[in-house]
């Protein structure tokens, strides 16, 4: 036999290998907390690891067990407990463990025809969404790999919209999208990819953008904007913009609404916080990322339209091997995002909610915000610490009195090394600071105060 068929037959070495593997990842999941491990050098890897890309190939088990012993301890664990950097990642048992399933099924998710069971499971989770914001029956759109991809989408299908009323450029104008100052970097990605200028509109004292300053922005601007993006939720400090006043403006300027709230709209489900997403009904598209807040594996973005059919007109790709597909009425979530070939990758979220209920979610992002009060509060208490903000959801951010970059730095690293945490140091306006995100159930308050006692020394 061909060495390329014997790759795909099973036989009694393949089975034992798929035993390792689901043995392997059983154990992973089974450690807690994971290690928080650390990254290393290349030099160092390079020393360490032996060649693993050969012609005749080192064998499954050999492979495993250099992942297992270099590979994966070189990495660092995002859904530790105290993994507060950036935004973690915390999947349920039952996402991360529907993760394998999705990759075992081999399902093409770009299509009805050959997905159709995988995308009606996750277009109910997307209709979910969009009942949790307040959109009408008949908004959808698609799951896609992260926010940048997401907002990339959402623009291009914004401007392909406003074409579409009949808006043509002036001499010397050019598209342009307003956003707030705070907005993530994604959209200064997709300016650069859509060549549109973006116009950063200032805060105010909250950190918030108003309807004021969008419209503002708007009147003071030589160029045709065709698109607001409102935050819900800065990865920065995790504050929601005023988003009922911006669609006040975006309504009377007929202009597009999309709202990034790849971290921070999670917090809609969460009673204590629903009000700050007042205004979100109005949006006519937003993103979430449930790899952030919505406790999926990595990597998965849902991007919701209130107008699909919006979408399909600006992203459907036309190729006579699409034919059949694009003549049919069938909801081919390609067609709503950029890109074509796609895995089901809404699938572990629609399991674990499905497994859970929509309480338990409601109920452990209530968890993740009440934590971040709470230890803001102990933040507060202590001379030696400045809390720059009050949380508006599970993201805290404050300074240590008196420290530079480099205390900054240093503490970072050695509390890394310790294996105990990883807060990496943030900044804002110029200023280092430190940074608790909060979206991990199994973070305690405990630990969290052994941190800040670390600082004090």
């Amino acid at each position: 036999m061909r060495d390329g068929a014997r790759m795909h037959t099973i036989g009694k070495e393949a089975l034992k290998l798929r035993e390792q593997i689901m043995r392997y990842a059983v154990e992973r999941m089974d450690l807690d907390p994971a290690p928080l491990d650390a990254p290393q050098t290349k030099a160092w890897l390079d020393e360490n690891v032996p060649k693993t890309i050969t012609e005749n190939g080192l064998g499954g088990e050999a492979a495993l067990e250099i992942f297992g012993e270099l590979l994966a301890p070189a990495t660092i664990s995002t859904d530790h407990p105290n993994f507060l950097s950036f935004i973690p990642n915390a999947p349920s048992e039952a996402a991360t463990f529907f993760d394998l399933v999705v990759s075992a099924s081999s399902i093409y998710g770009g299509s009805w025809m050959e997905g159709s069971g995988a995308v009606y499971a996750e277009n109910q989770v997307l209709e979910f969404l969009a009942q949790e914001v307040g959109l009408p029956e008949g908004a959808g759109g698609l799951f896609v790999q992260g926010g940048t991809l997401g907002n990339l989408s959402a623009l291009v299908t914004a401007r392909e919209a406003a074409k579409d009323k009949g808006i043509t450029l002036a001499s010397g104008q050019r598209w342009a999208a307003v956003c707030s100052s705070e907005a993530h970097s994604s959209l200064k990605a997709v300016a650069k990819v859509m060549d549109i200028e973006l116009i950063k509109a200032p805060v105010d004292d909250a950190g918030k953008l108003t309807g004021d300053a969008v419209a503002t922005a708007i009147s003071n601007t030589e160029h045709l904007v065709f698109c607001v993006v409102a935050t819900a939720g800065t990865t920065n400090f995790g504050i929601v913009d005023r988003i009922q006043e911006i669609a006040k403006v975006t309504k009377e300027k007929d202009i597009w609404l999309h709202v990034d709230g790849a971290y921070g709209l999670a917090g809609i489900l969460d009673p204590e916080t629903k009000q700050l997403f007042k205004g979100l009904e109005h949006c006519d598209s937003f993103i979430v990322d449930p790899h952030k807040w919505l406790y999926a594996p990595f990597d998965a973005c849902a991007l919701v339209y209130r107008d699909p059919k919006k979408a399909r007109d600006a992203h459907m790709q036309k190729g006579e091997y699409l034919e059949a597909l694009n003549d049919s009425p069938d909801h081919n979530p390609a067609d709503y995002g950029f890109g074509l070939t796609r895995r089901v990758r809404g699938l572990p979220l629609w399991f674990s909610m499905a497994t859970h209920g929509v309480a338990a979610y409601r109920d452990a992002i209530a968890l993740n915000n009440q934590l971040a009060k709470l230890i803001a509060k102990e933040i507060s208490a202590r001379s030696y610490l400045t809390l720059l903000r009050e949380p508006e959801l599970s993201v805290v951010v404050f300074e240590r009195n008196g420290w530079l970059q480099a205390d900054y730095d240093n503490w970072s690293e050695k509390l890394l090394l310790s294996g105990f945490a990883f807060v990496l140091p943030s900044s804002h306006k110029g200023r280092p600071n430190l940074r608790f995100a909060i979206i991990n159930p199994k973070t305690s308050f405990e630990d969290l105060v052994t941190i800040l006692d670390s600082l004090e020394d």
